[in-house]
């Protein structure tokens, strides 16, 4: 089994910043891509950034240019600098893990973390 775990997640002021971080542990082989997605109330799931195991990486149109995933392979751990930071960005953030074994891929999620922008 694999767990997610964020941290990170708040309130702050339109303007603002906030950096998540979710680690993995648990039976991890390899990692083909982790990533970010985001829930606002009453809207469907959508993603925000993902990056594969060779740093692609890959943004919504929406964070393009506020916010930046990276990863950090030995910690089996990814972040989401959020910086200009609208009220329209707030939602239950959550990670995702994907992993690919014998050809069948994996995803795995976290358990969500409350990003609030609001004065």
């Amino acid at each position: 089994q694999v767990q997610l775990v964020e941290s990170g997640g708040g309130l702050v002021q339109p303007g603002g910043s906030l950096r998540l971080s979710c680690a993995a542990s648990g039976s991890i082989f390899s990692i083909d891509a982790m990533g970010w997605y985001r829930q606002a109330a009453g809207k469907q799931r959508e993603s925000v950034a993902i990056i594969t195991s060779v740093g692609r990486t890959k943004y919504a149109d929406s964070v393009k240019g506020r916010f930046t995933i990276s990863r950090d392979n030995a910690k089996n751990t990814v972040y989401l600098q959020m910086n200009s930071l609208k009220p329209e960005d707030t939602a239950v953030y959550y990670c995702t893990l994907v992993t690919v074994v014998g050809g069948t891929g994996y995803d795995y999620w976290g358990q969500g973390t409350q990003v609030t922008v609001s004065s």
